[in-house]
């Protein structure tokens, strides 16, 4: 009987040595999943004490040290922790107070016919921009009249309920801690409503009825 000749370059054990298989699935040739290589490497750490292939390391180096921030964002850190509260909401609450100033007081409903547009693209193209309306509507709405709002703007009549619970809710959460039901607007709603907001826009300057009624 022939025996069968062992792969070429193969070595064979000598006889009567204990066979033991290379550590962690290794191959006789010494190369295999696990274990540590003949050249020395850590097939997790890819060399002696964790550096890679030619000495490379195996650890990222560390991250760049975040700059220092200047005088003007430090200050206003400093006065953001040690403010109380409710200086956050008051602010924010104070910024829509202006604009409802502003609006009531400069009556933007009534303007000489020739007074030139406050809106850069109306004053320059003739058309209605994307929130061309919102002044006037707002004015209507702080007076009560609500298809008159509607007209000048009506998206805006739409979103102003969702816009105002969801400021009421952050006031509130932040200056006393209440806990309002969760408003969740999901972002195909978003979507849909800036979509709707553009098609607004353009159907309110097309020159056909009824779209002319649009046009403010």
């Amino acid at each position: 009987m022939t025996s069968v000749p062992g792969p070429v370059n193969q070595p064979q054990p000598a006889p009567g040595a204990v066979h033991t298989a290379p550590p962690d699935g290794f191959g006789p040739d010494g190369f295999g999943t696990g274990g540590a290589s003949p050249h020395g490497f850590d097939p997790h750490g890819f060399g002696p004490g964790g550096s890679g292939p030619e000495g490379w390391p195996t650890t990222p180096p560390a991250g760049y040290a975040a700059p220092e921030p200047d005088r003007l964002t430090r200050f206003v850190l400093r006065l953001y922790e040690r403010s109380p509260r409710w200086a956050v909401p008051l602010a924010a609450l104070g910024c829509v107070g202006i604009g409802m100033s502003y609006a009531m007081l400069s009556n933007p409903t009534h303007a000489d016919p020739d007074a030139a547009p406050t809106c850069l693209l109306k004053l320059t193209t003739g058309l209605d921009c994307p929130g061309c309306g919102g002044t006037r509507a707002l004015w209507y709405v702080l007076h009560g009249d609500l298809p008159a709002a509607a007209r000048h703007h009506f998206l805006f009549i739409f979103a102003l309920p969702f816009l105002a619970y969801l400021f009421v809710a952050w006031a509130g959460s932040q200056a006393f801690g209440w806990r309002m039901p969760e408003l969740r607007i999901s972002s195909k709603a978003i979507g849909g409503f800036l979509a709707a907001w553009l098609a607004f826009s353009v159907l309110r300057n097309l020159p056909w009825a009824p779209f002319t009624s649009l046009y403010v």
